[in-house]
């Protein structure tokens, strides 16, 4: 059976830190948490476990989970984020990988929780991600701070089966903070990029984004909850290009 490195990267996770390393224990040969200097416990909490605790400043989402990658000792590494954990079924399939693995990377679903309540619609779920892999043949990517495991050949990834479970936000208040202050990040990341915003964009996007999620992937059927996702979804992509608007017109 091979080795297998979990890796986590963390800032003031002491909410969800404690659930992702209990939930790694039996198919993780070594934990590695990177951590961004926490002002809260999260440090002590991860010394209750048998990880290896490092601090590394942070630079944005992609540079802190690759720097992480590389401080690995094994070849196999499974990525998880501090609020996220492995569920039993996904815990079954990783230990079957892990004695016979056949491909470079492996992705599975990501089950998220909203304010007490599972998400199975939407642009929420099943919300597939590549997480489990060769450590040589993926490096972290995409765009700040939307970042994602990609692989570094055209190998396609084998789904299996299990659930990644997110506990993402505990109240809608810090759901709106969070994608005002993520808007943010796109913005500037798409405007070093020379990506542009047209007027029309502030308008048809935000529209876009609620007919996707609410008609074509079927958010209504979550309730409440799943209006309340879209709308916030809605209100993240308008912040983004206003955003951007504003970046050009400073510069």
């Amino acid at each position: 059976m091979i080795k297998l490195s979990a890796v986590i990267i963390t800032y003031n996770e002491e909410r969800n830190i404690r659930r992702c390393l209990e939930s790694l224990i039996g198919i993780a040969d070594e934990i590695i948490v990177v951590d961004s200097f926490s002002t809260d416990t999260t440090e002590q909490i991860c010394n209750s476990f048998n990880v290896t605790f490092l601090k590394h400043e942070f630079e944005g989402h992609i540079q802190q989970k690759n720097w992480a990658l590389e401080q690995a000792s094994f070849d196999y590494i499974l990525s998880l984020d501090a609020d996220e954990a492995v569920d039993p079924v996904l815990k079954k399939s990783i230990l079957e990988v892990k004695s016979n693995w056949e491909a470079d990377s492996y992705k599975m679903n990501r089950l998220t929780n909203y304010c007490g309540k599972w998400i199975r619609h939407g642009s929420w779920y099943p919300d597939t991600k590549l997480r489990l892999a060769k450590k040589d043949k993926v490096s972290w990517g995409g765009e700040n701070p939307h970042d994602k495991l990609v692989p570094k050949n055209d190998k396609k990834a084998i789904h299996i089966k299990g659930d990644i479970l997110h506990y993402s936000y505990y109240s809608i208040d810090e759901h709106i903070v969070q994608q005002e202050k993520f808007s943010g990040i796109a913005a500037q990341a798409m405007f070093e990029r020379g990506k542009k915003a047209p007027a029309y964009k502030l308008i048809i996007n935000p529209l876009a984004s609620i007919f996707k999620d609410l008609v074509i992937r079927v958010g209504f059927l979550d309730g409440p909850r799943g209006f309340t996702i879209a709308r916030i979804s809605a209100k993240s992509v308008f912040w983004k290009y206003s955003k951007l608007r504003k970046l050009w017109k400073k510069n």
